[in-house]
């Protein structure tokens, strides 16, 4: 199985203190990480606060570092190691725009971006960022529409677009993206999502849910594809979760559940997920645990242990834990 790590491009008070993360902390993880031998790094991809954040601290505003600028530092700083976005909201992103950046990356790193792809958790940020569009668009069809674009600009000469969101007229976009086939992800867990994933994803990185629902989900994804006429094989499955590593399950639980990002995010509910079962569906344990976990996730048809979000009150813990999970799994 594949294990990558999530910087902190953006979760200040999300699940970290306010300051967190230094810039130079970005390309350090990214060359740690590639010394450890994890697959890849990835950020989380925010332009405003969230409500409840504003809220947490009324006196402190977080540091949302731009995702994609971030993941051309850390390309350019390693050689081997992927960098990835998780998830890129797509819906908030120009598609014409995302799709040079994303070309121009994956080339200057040697074929080495992962571009997964979201609605975005927050409707009140999109509702922030584009009113206007926010009042009158729905943000699954921008994603469809978008989706749409950003294929065929990644493999067509010219491109003419005209639809509900965007428009385009012959327009020629190069270089192409160096890997073939582009790493075109998806994220999101519901059944728009497994569709989009079976029809044009070359991977798929959703949130962590109680395993029986992963591994419904997992199945559902493999046998659409296989009716899509594709081969299942050629998706990569590799769910988000959340990291705490201890001496003992006792207190790796302990650690998790008063952490930031257990008593910071107020709004955990809107993903539907039952929050009885975070501790046991994440990466949370003793050494022995966490690998009997990656041994059950393996069953089930999981991949990648994709973006492992690290709960942490400084860098120092958070480098802590990337270096001890590295010497159990790697």
């Amino acid at each position: 199985m594949k294990f990558s790590i999530s910087l902190p491009t953006c979760f200040e008070g999300v699940m970290y203190p306010i300051p967190f993360v230094e810039p130079g902390d970005f390309v350090r993880m990214a060359q740690l990480c590639e010394r450890l031998g994890y697959d890849s790094v990835w950020g989380n991809d925010h332009i405003t606060s969230q409500h409840y954040v504003r809220e947490l601290f009324p006196d402190h505003a977080p540091n949302f570092y731009e995702l994609m600028t971030v993941l051309s530092f850390c390309a350019a700083a390693t050689s081997r190691i992927r960098v990835g976005t998780a998830l890129a909201v797509l819906p908030m992103r120009d598609p014409f725009w995302l799709a040079k950046q994303s070309a121009t990356i994956d080339q200057l790193s040697n074929g080495r971006l992962v571009l997964a792809l979201g609605v975005g958790a927050y409707r009140e940020e999109f509702a922030a960022w584009a009113p206007l569009v926010a009042a009158k668009g729905r943000r699954g069809e921008m994603m469809d529409e978008g989706i749409e674009l950003l294929r065929r600009l990644f493999t067509e000469r010219r491109v003419t677009h005209d639809g509900k969101y965007y428009a385009v007229r012959d327009l020629e976009m190069y270089p192409k993206p160096k890997a073939d086939p582009f790493a075109l992800w998806m994220g999101g867990h519901n059944l728009e999502t497994v569709e989009r994933v079976a029809r044009w994803g070359t991977g798929w990185l959703p949130g962590w849910r109680p395993w029986p629902e992963l591994e419904a989900r997992i199945e559902a994804v493999k046998a659409r594809a296989a009716e899509l006429g594709r081969d299942p094989a050629g998706i990569e499955i590799a769910p988000q979760f959340s990291l705490t590593i201890a001496k003992t399950a006792e207190e790796a639980e302990r650690r998790y559940m008063a952490s930031g990002l257990v008593a910071h995010r107020k709004s955990l509910a809107y993903t539907g997920r039952d929050l009885t079962k975070q501790v046991v569906a994440n990466l949370v344990g003793s050494p022995d645990l966490i690998l009997e976990k990656i041994d059950g996730l393996g069953k089930i048809g999981v991949d990648h242990a994709c973006a492992l979000m690290i709960p942490a009150d400084s860098m120092a813990e958070f480098e802590d834990q990337v270096e001890w999970f590295a010497k159990v799994a790697l």
